[in-house]
């Protein structure tokens, strides 16, 4: 259990330390790839539960897919590849007051909401079953949203870079 917990720490240090790195960096394609860090985290974290098929599908899905079309948006609407200055302004200050007023009142969401609770210690495992039915089933309509919305996405991105 003690392996598991230093596990953890290390994967979410790692990530913690990557989604920084997403939103203050100046190049939108080492953006893309620390956001590669951050979902292979995700499924580092998935295989510590012993979901070994919800990894595989974030590694397909999220790292596969959904990265891919960020880089092709990224070339197809020709966004400055390297460091650009106009994408940093002066409101550093008041973005970090920001996130850590709502730190705290996540923090507070959840400790109240959740308190000491733990999980049982037998807790059940998902099977790939119950992950399909769940997601075809109980949450297809965010799911088709989702995808539409993605396909919207690459649709503006054709559109934007075809306008010359």
């Amino acid at each position: 259990m003690i392996a598991q917990n230093l596990i953890f720490g290390a994967i979410a240090g790692a990530m913690g330390l990557a989604a920084l790195r997403v939103v203050t960096t100046k190049n939108i394609v080492h953006a893309a790839l620390y956001l590669v860090v951050v979902l292979a985290g995700v499924a580092a974290i998935y295989i510590l539960l012993a979901a070994e098929f919800t990894a595989a599908v974030q590694i397909l899905v999220y790292v596969g897919a959904i990265l891919v079309l960020f880089l092709f948006g990224i070339m197809l609407t020709r966004a400055p590849i390297g460091r650009t200055a106009e994408l940093d302004n002066d409101q550093r200050g008041v973005a970090l007051v920001v996130a850590l007023f709502l730190l705290g009142v996540l923090g507070a969401v959840l400790q109240d909401a959740f308190g000491s609770t733990k999980l049982p210690e037998d807790a059940a495992v998902q099977r790939s079953a119950e992950v399909g039915t769940s997601i075809f089933q109980t949450y297809v309509i965010p799911f088709e949203v989702v995808s539409v919305l993605l396909l919207a996405a690459l649709v503006g991105a054709v559109v934007i870079a075809r306008r010359d």
